[in-house]
């Protein structure tokens, strides 16, 4: 999906395109492979993300009572008035088919693997997806590599550029 910035309508809700963004992720983990998961969450909720104030930079995904959730992701408490309350940082169901589930699950299994979500975005019928990428932990000097090596991408770019 490509990163175009949410498209907010009259009233300042985002009708589709990404809510939240988890840019850390990429730079801390090296991802293998992405899904795209359902999220159930409440009505109260969907406003709240429909906002673009969520956040997914501590976020993981993980297994309980064999179902996928979603740990850690904030979504603010919607003001426009509703008196729905709900936990801002509670686990939120993951909606996998169940081909998936198992491959997600095998990867949490495997050694120095994990589930990180990448965003949460709202497809072109409106329902909230969030992106899930299978990565492995990125070590210190990769990072400095990846850092170096963007730079360097940059500045060739900009030599060319000039001449």
């Amino acid at each position: 999906m490509a990163d175009n910035p949410p498209s907010k309508g009259k009233s300042g809700f985002i009708s589709h395109g990404i809510a939240a963004q988890n840019r850390k992720a990429r730079f801390d983990y090296k991802i293998l492979s992405t899904v795209e998961a359902g999220l159930v969450l409440k009505g109260v909720e969907v406003k709240s993300l429909r906002l673009g104030r969520a956040t997914l930079t501590e976020a993981w995904a993980g297994e309980r009572d064999g179902e996928l959730f979603l740990f850690n992701a904030y979504i603010p408490e919607y003001q426009g008035g509703v008196l729905s309350r709900f936990d801002v940082r509670g686990p939120r169901k993951l909606l996998v088919k169940r081909r998936e589930r198992n491959e997600l699950m095998g990867a949490i299994a495997r050694e120095g693997h994990t589930v990180v979500p990448l965003d949460i975005h709202f497809n072109p019928r409106g329902m909230a997806k969030v992106t899930l990428g299978v990565a492995e932990g990125r070590q210190k000097h990769d990072k400095r590599q990846m850092v170096a090596a963007r730079d360097w991408q940059r500045d060739k770019a900009r030599l060319l550029r000039n001449k």
